[in-house]
């Protein structure tokens, strides 16, 4: 059994302290093979039934890239069109993705028709489908950080339409897509937050018990 020590948990708290969702980033490529590895640590996560659900594109055409730049677009203004008044002065400064800079796009989908795992642990719960790939993402998340890449999750997107610019099957369902790169700062608070949008609130807020 491996042993991990007080300075090794420091560590891995400061790892999540440290870890952020990345809207600006530079334009330096990525190393040769680097989204390759963080999808291999992404694999080592668990998943209901050992299902292994999660599917991976990279995309790197860019016609594709534009088309989901265009569709970003197009729901960023949707999601505008919903705020009124100072927040939707507050919504229009922020910026919410990192698709135009960013040297890696990610999509990551849920296969919903796969039979890895026989369907053990879905029967009651089917949507454990879509956590262990959302898990899967974390993982890679983390590791990102550790190398000193930033991740950017992208959820201002139509996901039938992502689906068919990427021309993905229709049993696959969209949870994440991801701005892959070097950030051209590092923070330790949500950009969120410092921009005033929301604060990160403490644990007992979310805690009951019973």
């Amino acid at each position: 059994m491996v042993a991990f020590d007080e300075q090794f948990r420091q560590q891995l708290r400061e790892l999540l302290i440290w870890r952020r969702d990345v809207r600006r980033f530079r334009t330096d490529p990525l190393p040769d093979g680097a989204l390759e590895r963080l999808i291999d640590i992404a694999c080592l996560s668990p998943s209901v039934g050992l299902s292994q659900p999660w599917r991976f594109v990279i995309v790197q055409n860019p016609a594709r890239r534009s088309a989901v730049i265009d569709d970003f677009r197009a729901c960023n203004a949707d999601a505008l069109a919903s705020y009124s008044g100072d927040r939707a002065a507050r919504y229009a400064a922020l910026k919410l993705s990192g698709l135009e800079e960013a040297p890696g796009h990610l999509a990551v989908f849920a296969e919903k028709a796969g039979d890895i795992g026989h369907g053990l642990g879905r029967a009651t719960m089917p949507e454990t489908i879509e956590y262990s790939v959302v898990a899967a993402v974390c993982s890679m998340w983390l590791a990102a950080r550790a190398e000193g890449i930033g991740l950017g999750w992208v959820s201002i997107l139509n996901p039938v339409r992502i689906n068919e610019i990427l021309d993905v099957p229709g049993s696959q369902k969209l949870v994440a897509y991801l701005c892959v790169g070097y950030p051209q700062t590092e923070l330790d608070h949500p950009e969120l937050e410092r921009t005033g949008w929301e604060y990160r609130r403490p644990s007992h807020e979310f805690t009951t018990r019973r």
